[in-house]
């Protein structure tokens, strides 16, 4: 009997999960052969993934550079009152915004923003300023990305 964690996971699921977030396309009989059980036994624990939504879908990663979207950028979002107003969410329905969080610190949103140039920084921060609620914005732009990967199942200990 094998032990699972207060997420409901035991080792064999988190290894099963590594190698899925690593390569999705992988075959159940290869994630097997990589976990230690048979290919239809890797389809029920994915399946059961899927239908818990541990698993929420399956995407594809795109190359920036091959779809001309190599400017990413940070941008901290102040506003007068709470963040996550409907205009601040309406951003999520741009292609150039890839993530939204509502953070703590000196700022109350924060947006993670992929685009082709400069130009169309401006022209999307031109837009943020128009939300009656933005009071400031800081931006960060990325100069080179060392490290950038979906979530991944392991857990360090401390």
């Amino acid at each position: 009997m094998t032990t699972k964690d207060s997420h409901g996971l035991d080792a064999i699921d988190r290894n099963l999960l590594s190698q899925l977030a690593e390569d999705a396309e992988q075959s159940y009989a290869q994630l097997g052969e990589k976990v230690g059980l048979s290919a239809p036994a890797v389809h029920e624990r994915v399946k059961r993934y899927k239908a818990s939504g541990r698993i929420s879908g399956v995407s594809a990663h795109l190359d920036p550079a091959m779809t001309g979207k190599e400017f990413l950028a940070f941008i901290h979002v102040d506003t007068s009152g709470w963040g996550k107003s409907d205009g601040i969410m309406q951003l999520a329905d741009l292609p150039e915004v890839e993530e939204i969080h509502s953070v703590t610190g000196d700022t109350c949103m924060l947006l993670k923003v992929r685009m082709e140039t400069p130009k169309a920084m401006e022209a999307l921060l031109e837009r943020i300023y128009k939300l009656p609620e933005v009071v400031s914005t800081k931006t960060y732009v990325a100069l080179s990305t060392y490290l950038e990967r979906p979530v991944q199942p392991g857990i360090t200990a401390f």
